[in-house]
């Protein structure tokens, strides 16, 4: 699984990081980014899952290839 932020959607409520600060980091105004690629480990997934979900701006997606 990977996972991407658009950046142009944020608005900064930061609920990604605040359920799944191991895969999202923010700035100082909130604004969320994936670590790393973005690549989620299998023990992540329900973590990212739930951050997509609770998403208000719904910024965050699952990239499929």
């Amino acid at each position: 699984m990977k996972i991407r932020v658009d950046e142009e959607k944020c608005t900064g409520h930061a609920r990604c990081y605040g359920l799944a600060p191991e895969l999202f980091s923010v700035d100082d105004y909130g604004l969320s980014s994936v670590v790393g690629d973005g690549t989620v480990p299998s023990e992540l997934e329900d973590k990212a899952r739930l951050a997509i979900a609770n998403c208000p701006e719904y910024a965050i997606e699952e990239i499929t290839d």
